[in-house]
């Protein structure tokens, strides 16, 4: 038995944060009752067709889910979320900002109905009327909120800002209403009542900038953008080979320089050298000392350079491309990869870190399981005909 069988998640969802969230649920057991619009669906759906012409976003974020389409402005709409939430023990939503409330989904509207249910609202900057805040009411995607949150501005070269390559802010934000929601789970269990949750994408990525901010403290000047290396420890990043390939490495402390340079450069005298023997000075002379260990590894293929560095216990890794890691030898041997359906054929899926056993259902077709779902409901086959025929789902 999976942690979360018998956990039923009613998600109002699309993009990433929320499906995020909600496809976490779903691993660990939970029965998650995905709602979108009907004959398109979740418009993550139309991202690209990368995956046997599906899009990588929804594959991702959307396995063992159920797809029930309904059109939430149709007046019939509301009595199928209402026996919907009348069995549900989670409500998930990222809709437009105050799309939820205007439909008399606000936790407030919801709780004297439903006081077992748990409300999950996942925004940009906030969905809470106590303290809304000036940016509210704002749409909030990805790149915005990387750039909202400072990201952008200490990440790139000291050219060129850069945004993170894949969807941090959206990752932060569903982790966090993910872990928010397992806990008002056990606080239900002592208390009997749901509980709101209000996750604000800004809030998670400043969390996740704290070191940074903490950096740059009353003022002080924040880390440089240093590319692919540490912006205040060095050496600290990629290295090239004498073969043509790169080398990540990254020293921690002035015992493993004073290793690195009797066993990896082999120029023992290197480590009292004036200019490196700190780490401060290190990293204030970091385009000589760059100079420097470029010579030695010219010298070396990758695979040498890694040996040395491995003999050494210095830590190092692979700048692997995408095919790289899609056959990482760690993987593979620990057995982390499985399959799952989509309606395009099994696709290969990672195991949830963390976990042995994991809900590894198909991903859903658009509207895949209304029928079903409508029936669990109590709706009868006529009535469920009339529905559709009125274009309720």
């Amino acid at each position: 038995m999976l942690p979360l069988e018998g956990i039923t998640v009613v998600a109002l969802e699309h993009a990433i944060a929320a499906p995020f969230c909600t496809r976490q649920l779903a691993d660990q057991g939970a029965r998650v009752i995905k709602v979108e619009r009907p004959g398109v669906g979740d418009f993550a759906r139309g991202y690209d067709e990368r995956v046997n012409g599906l899009a990588s976003h929804f594959i991702w974020t959307n396995r063992s889910k159920q797809s029930l389409t309904l059109d939430l402005k149709h007046v019939q709409a509301d009595e199928v979320l209402a026996r919907l939430l009348q069995q549900a023990d989670v409500l998930v939503q990222n809709l437009a900002p105050g799309a939820a409330a205007r439909m008399g989904l606000s936790y407030e509207a919801l709780s004297a109905k439903y006081p077992q249910l748990i409300v999950c609202d996942i925004s940009g900057y906030g969905n809470d009327d106590a303290h809304p805040g000036p940016y509210r009411d704002k749409k909030a995607y990805d790149l915005l909120i990387q750039s909202e949150s400072g990201f952008v501005s200490i990440t790139g070269s000291a050219d060129e800002p850069a945004k993170a390559g894949c969807s941090i802010a959206d990752i932060a934000a569903g982790m966090y209403a993910y872990s928010n929601i397992l806990t008002a789970l056990i606080q239900r269990g002592r208390t009997g009542r749901g509980k709101h949750i209000d996750v604000s994408m800004l809030e998670s990525m400043v969390e996740w900038m704290s070191y940074p901010l903490y950096y740059a403290y009353q003022g002080a000047s924040p880390p440089p953008r240093a590319g692919a290396a540490h912006a205040t420890i060095y050496p600290y990043g990629p290295f090239a080979t004498g073969d043509g390939k790169v080398v990540m490495m990254g020293l921690q402390n002035d015992r493993e320089w004073q290793i690195f340079c009797q066993q990896v450069l082999r120029q023992p005298s290197l480590a009292e050298d004036d200019r490196f023997n700190t780490n401060a000075r290190r990293s204030a002379a970091r385009d000589a000392l760059r100079g420097l260990i470029t010579v030695a590894f010219e010298a070396m293929t990758a695979e040498q350079v890694v040996d040395r560095l491995d003999a050494a216990g210095i830590a190092n890794a692979s700048v692997n491309s995408l095919a790289e890691v899609w056959a990482h030898p760690q993987l593979l041997a620990r057995g982390r990869w499985t399959e799952v359906d989509t309606p395009a054929g099994k696709v290969p899926a990672l195991l949830p870190p963390g976990c042995v056993e994991a809900r590894m259902d198909a991903v859903p077709a658009v509207g895949e399981h209304s029928l079903m779902v409508l029936a669990g409901l109590g709706f009868d086959p006529a009535q469920i005909e009339q529905m559709r025929l009125d274009g309720v789902f």
